[in-house]
């Protein structure tokens, strides 16, 4: 099969397209054709090295977790699907090497759940990684109705659907973000402020009595104003930054889980929760859409379609 890969760690100019192995196809397992692959910002942190310590790797690397596709063989054991299936999966697994950025893919029956017709391939492969991490870490900071909610990078392609899930959850929600996406904060029903050294002062301002529960996309120092805005007993979690486990909050590493995810896509079937797209790039720009994925500024989510 084509695929996107690389033979070892590095930049983008590891690179490579071409022909590579087939992927098996465990008992439990079903082998996909791609329509589209979602592209995540831990795709090209793997392929730089820095999980290297926590997973092991089996080269050559196709990169990607995020797919929705059909369904073109099954595994001995897989009674909950058929050929002809359209699925999504976050389909990652024990090791890393076949990904997503390709035409076919391998996906643990686990990570995978039935695609709605009304939902859109492009639209279901943006959705796993990112919706999955966002319904976790907010069910893990115990967003409620009536809270008060601060979102740190709420634009991006995970706060873009915990800002939806924590309004959608009765939350208010007060999401930081670059000016550009104020109003398209605001249209996913947050009220936006800036980053920058005001910070605290802005969300004080529209939250005196300070936040319930802190979500933390982005690391780096945005943890740092957390013992002046949470509230005591309130709840912080992080998908970036373990420092939120000092702060007596959760620090957050997705997984895999079929009605997790047959639950968000519900959801975007029903209408209830938006998927945008920054951008959809066909298989041979597959290396443009990794550029822009690394230059950090991207609203919503980035797919590939194969």
């Amino acid at each position: 099969m084509k695929a996107l890969y690389y033979d070892e760690f590095g930049s983008r100019d590891q690179f490579r397209f071409g022909e590579v192995a087939d992927p098996h196809i465990g008992p439990d397992s079903l082998l996909v054709k791609v329509v589209a692959a979602g592209l995540n910002p831990v795709d090209y942190k793997v392929r730089q090295g820095h999980l290297a310590g926590l997973m092991d790797t089996m080269f050559p690397v196709v990169p990607g977790w995020d797919v929705a596709g059909v369904v073109v063989a099954t595994g001995l054991d897989t009674p909950e699907y058929a050929v002809g299936d359209e699925v999504l999966a976050y389909a990652r697994k024990d090791v890393v090497g076949g990904g997503t950025v390709a035409e076919l893919v391998s996906v643990p029956v686990r990570t995978a759940a039935h695609k709605p017709a009304g939902v859109s391939f492009t639209d279901a492969a943006a959705l796993p990684l990112a919706g999955l991490t966002a319904l976790q870490s907010i069910r893990r900071a115990g967003v409620q109705s009536g809270q008060t909610v601060l979102i740190h990078a709420a634009a991006g392609g995970v706060g873009s659907f915990a800002t939806q899930l924590a309004v959608l959850a009765g939350a208010r929600v007060i999401g930081t973000a670059s000016e550009a996406n104020h109003d398209y904060l605001r249209s996913l029903g947050a009220e936006p402020i800036s980053y920058g050294d005001d910070l605290v002062e802005q969300a004080l301002a529209l939250a005196p009595e300070r936040f319930d529960a802190i979500l933390d996309y982005v690391g780096g120092t945005a943890l740092d104003s957390v013992p002046t805005l949470l509230i005591p007993g309130g709840n912080v979690a992080s998908v970036a930054d373990a420092r939120a486990v000092a702060f007596g909050g959760h620090y957050v590493w997705v997984r895999p889980d079929h009605e997790d995810l047959a639950h968000l896509v519900g959801l975007v079937a029903d209408g209830k929760l938006r998927v945008n797209l920054d951008g959809v790039y066909p298989f041979e720009k597959a290396r443009d859409a990794y550029a822009e994925l690394e230059g950090g500024h991207v609203r919503g989510k980035l797919v590939v379609t194969i």
